[in-house]
């Protein structure tokens, strides 16, 4: 007789449950944090799938997707969760565990962002958006696709054309030393 196959997602459950201090498995699907999701049009899982595929243990689905690296941590989904799971914390938990598996990102651009997103956070100890664009943009080749968009952002003070740096930008690059060592 064969064993049943967990309905709980077995292990990703667990884990997912442990690292991220909520509860993905108390997700009934409502997906009202799929709805709420800014960058949900680009996903290729919408955060209530990837809550579906811990439910199902799809570990590679979950952890090869671009949708927790697309993921801006906003929180919204997490507002938006009737049952009061922090989504956010789901795909943070995600992306921690997609890191330390070493999991291939799913497409180029991903990397490229990533590489700028930490190099701007190295640099300034904080994110410095108008340059981190830049330098995506220019890594990409892709430059004038948002450019539309970056009056409106600036008008707005969504953006600051000059980098604002952290007092802690000297602890910021001992962590990032570190971080190095120990690969």
């Amino acid at each position: 007789m064969n064993d049943p196959i967990p309905w709980n997602g077995g292990g990703l459950l667990d884990e997912v449950r442990r690292r991220s201090g909520t509860e993905p498995g108390a997700c009934f699907q409502c997906h009202k944090c799929s709805t709420g999701c800014p960058a949900g049009p680009d996903m290729d899982f919408l955060p209530s799938q990837v809550l579906r595929l811990i439910h199902l243990g799809a570990e590679e689905e979950a952890l090869g997707s671009r949708a927790i690296w697309l993921c801006a941590s906003c929180e919204a989904c997490t507002a938006r969760c009737p049952m009061e799971i922090d989504v956010a914390g789901v795909m943070d938990a995600l992306r921690i565990m997609a890191v330390d598996r070493r999991t291939a990102l799913p497409d180029a651009r991903g990397k490229r962002f990533n590489r700028c997103f930490l190099g701007s956070v190295r640099r300034h100890g904080r994110v410095y958006e108008m340059g981190m664009m830049a330098a995506y943009k220019l890594s990409t080749f892709d430059l004038f696709t948002d450019v539309g968009k970056v009056p409106r952002m600036l008008a707005q003070g969504k953006l600051a054309i000059l980098p604002n740096r952290s007092g802690g930008v000297g602890q910021v690059r001992e962590i990032f030393r570190r971080a190095e060592e120990e690969e």
